[in-house]
C-alpha cells in the first residue's frame, strides 16, 4: 500500500499530497470493504478533476490494495501482508545470487538459479508475524475464490483447512 500511495502522492501538487495521504491511510484501515472502496472510488473521482495522474494511479490498483480488507484479515498479519519488504528482500537476494552467471543458456538455466536464489533468501526469512491466523487466512481465501467463481455452489472450506482451525 505504501507504494500505491507514493505512486498517486508523486502526481499531486506539494500542497494536496498530506491530505490525500491522509484519506488513503484512513481507507485502507477500515474494516468494512464496502466502506473502504466507497471512500477510496470518491476520492478517485475528486482527483479525476483535479489531477487525473493521481486519479488514473489509485484507480488502476484499488481493489487490490483492499484485498486483505475483503478477507477479513487483521492485526499483525495485516500489517505483515501489507507490506512488499519480505518479497523486494528476496527478489534482492536472488538479483545477488544472478548477478554473477556471464552466460545464460537457457531459461531452465535462469529457473535454476532463481530457486539457488530463494533458497538463500529461506535462509534469512523470520517466523510470519501473525502466523497464528494463517489458517483462518486460507479459509478465508477459498471462501472469497468459492464466491467469485462458484456463486450458487453451497461449499465449505477444505478438510485440511477444518483440521488446521480446529487443532
Amino acid at each position: 500500500m505504501r507504494h500505491k500511495e507514493r505512486n498517486v502522492t508523486d502526481h499531486l501538487p506539494e500542497r494536496e499530497r498530506a491530505t490525500v495521504k491522509q484519506r488513503l491511510r484512513r481507507a485502507w484501515a477500515l474494516d468494512d470493504h464496502a466502506r473502504a472502496l466507497d471512500q477510496l472510488r470518491r476520492l478517485t473521482g475528486e482527483l479525476d478533476h483535479s489531477c487525473p495522474g493521481a486519479a488514473g494511479s489509485l484507480r488502476e490498483g484499488v481493489e487490490e490494495t483492499l484485498t486483505l480488507t475483503r478477507l477479513g484479515v487483521r492485526g499483525n498479519l495485516k500489517r505483515t501482508l501489507e507490506s512488499t519488504n519480505p518479497c523486494e528482500s528476496m527478489i534482492e537476494i536472488v538479483r545477488r545470487t544472478q548477478r554473477n552467471v556471464k552466460r545464460w543458456s537457457s531459461g531452465e538455466m535462469a529457473l535454476r538459479w532463481t530457486a539457488a536464489g530463494m533458497l538463500e533468501a529461506e535462509r534469512q526469512f523470520r517466523k510470519i508475524i501473525g502466523y497464528r491466523d494463517l489458517a483462518t487466512l486460507v479459509v478465508a481465501i477459498e471462501r472469497d475464490h468459492d464466491r467469485r467463481y462458484y456463486p450458487d455452489a453451497a461449499r465449505t472450506p477444505t478438510k485440511e483447512a477444518a483440521i488446521v482451525l480446529t487443532a
